[in-house]
């Protein structure tokens, strides 16, 4: 089940997403990912917040669910390229981590995630 609901999902991809996608690698706090579909073998670039671990790696908060095709994408692959604040970023041995307090993050952000109700994150290390 996704904590956001389908129809914000597919309004953010036809409008947010191509907007963000102009900006989102050179922010802080957000990247864009690159990850490899398990079946096509295409490459998808998505935007996403990000929030450094300080030990190279990142965290997603995972606002779509575990269950998002991206997400599936990067488990599958064992990682995935993140550009963010105009560097290219490799990571690796993702982690889902099922986490209601969302200890991880800072205090503005676990509110903002109670409220939508997303509970899991995903952890990738730098490589």
């Amino acid at each position: 089940m996704s904590p956001i609901p389908h129809a914000v999902a597919r309004a953010n991809r036809h409008v947010l997403n191509p907007l963000m996608s102009r900006v989102a690698g050179r922010l802080p706090l957000f990247g864009l990912l690159t990850h490899v579909g398990r079946r096509s073998g295409r490459a998808y670039t998505i935007p996403i917040n990000v929030f450094p671990d300080g030990e190279g790696g990142y965290r997603v908060a995972l606002t779509y669910g575990r269950d998002a095709e991206w997400v599936r994408n990067v488990l599958a692959a064992g990682g995935c390229t993140l550009l963010t604040r105009g560097r290219v970023v490799q990571l690796g041995e993702p982690q889902l981590v099922h986490d209601p307090a969302r200890s991880w993050a800072p205090v503005p952000v676990r509110q903002l995630l109670g409220l939508i109700h997303a509970p899991d994150v995903l952890f990738l290390h730098g490589s």
